[in-house]
């Protein structure tokens, strides 16, 4: 699972950090939960966010999957609640177009675009923290 905190000061955005949160393949479901709700929460704790944006599911095909990532969502949402911060719901639409311009774009535009916006030298790997940070900058740019 990909996170990314980024500042806003007016109208322009900065990096502040990025990763990923991984698992254990052979871990069973609860103990990877835990560790997601550990690991965010050391985000959390650490960079103090004002403001957390999460995408929303969006599966149409494998119900199983659908189910243990929103398993996961659910424990994201309860480490930010219990930290006090605000989240929004962004619909991978939205994000697109917030980031590239266009709710259609391309993974690759969204992350050229991801590159441009944070000023950076490359664009961020691996995709997931790539993702996260598109997040962050659509809910960044979300008039609340």
């Amino acid at each position: 699972m990909g996170w990314g905190v980024i500042n806003k000061t007016g109208a322009k955005f900065s990096l502040i950090d990025y990763g990923c949160l991984e698992t254990s393949v052979g871990v069973s479901l609860s103990d990877r939960l835990e560790m997601i709700f550990d690991g965010i929460s050391k985000v959390i704790k650490k960079y103090k966010p004002d403001l957390a944006g999460i995408e929303t599911l969006f599966f149409n095909t494998n119900a199983k999957t659908a189910v243990k990532v929103g398993e996961a969502r659910g424990v994201i949402l309860l480490a930010l609640k219990k930290a006090g911060i605000k989240s929004i719901d962004l619909t991978p639409l939205q994000v697109k177009q917030a980031v590239a311009g266009y709710g259609r774009a391309e993974k690759a535009q969204v992350q050229k675009m991801v590159k441009t916006l944070l000023n950076l030298k490359e664009i961020p790997r691996p995709d997931d923290a790539a993702d996260a940070l598109a997040v962050a900058l659509a809910a960044g740019s979300t008039k609340l």
